[in-house]
């Protein structure tokens, strides 16, 4: 059986870790969370702690800020079900590391670590893997190309993991929908019809 993808999304403080949390522990068998925040201020410290105390004892945490690519398969390899918290952070700290490399190569290095990522999921059977993003595509558009580049891959990660979801769950002050079901799908049209 192949490997389950949900991806739980909504904006800054929604909810949307506390559901996943819930979600990850009702599943069974073993459990990893795997952590992508770095403490680099002292808020950030405290978030982190916040998160700690909330998972239970017996859940494996992996802190991955970077390179998560090269560790899915590790992880999936000794747990039955995964929580990812989360892509934005993930993202972000991947954007920081490529800061050298022009926008649009950044953008394509990043797709490139996901599609890494989704594979390495895809090639094992039996798993939960759940995937918590921040949805950042409804406000302004940013100033900055930087800020423009990360919003857009943060859009492109968001509809790629969307799309291999089994389930999609959004999250607006602590109240969460799940969307995949309640799709619209629209036949194909030409190009010359729109």
């Amino acid at each position: 059986m192949k490997s389950k993808i949900v991806l739980v999304t909504g904006g800054s403080r929604s909810g949307k870790s506390v559901f996943a949390e819930r979600l990850l522990a009702s599943y069974r068998g073993t459990k990893a969370y795997i952590a992508t925040a770095q403490a680099l201020d002292i808020e950030m410290r405290q978030r982190i702690e916040r998160h700690r105390e909330r998972r239970p004892a017996s859940w494996h945490t992996y802190e991955v800020p970077q390179g998560l690519a090269a560790e899915i398969g590790n992880i999936l390899n000794c747990t039955d079900a995964v929580l990812i918290d989360c892509l934005t952070l993930y993202f972000s700290n991947f954007i920081l590391c490529h800061a050298e490399y022009d926008i649009s190569e950044v953008y394509d290095l990043a797709m490139q670590e996901l599609d890494v990522i989704m594979k390495s999921i895809q090639a094992v059977s039996c798993k939960q893997v759940i995937f918590v993003s921040n949805e950042l595509g409804s406000g302004i558009v940013p100033m900055d190309a930087m800020t423009r580049c990360y919003r857009d891959i943060m859009g492109c990660v968001n509809q790629r993991v969307a799309k291999a979801a089994a389930q999609v769950y959004f999250t607006v002050s602590g109240v969460t929908v799940e969307m995949k079901g309640l799709q619209v799908i629209l036949p194909d049209v030409q190009e010359d019809t729109l």
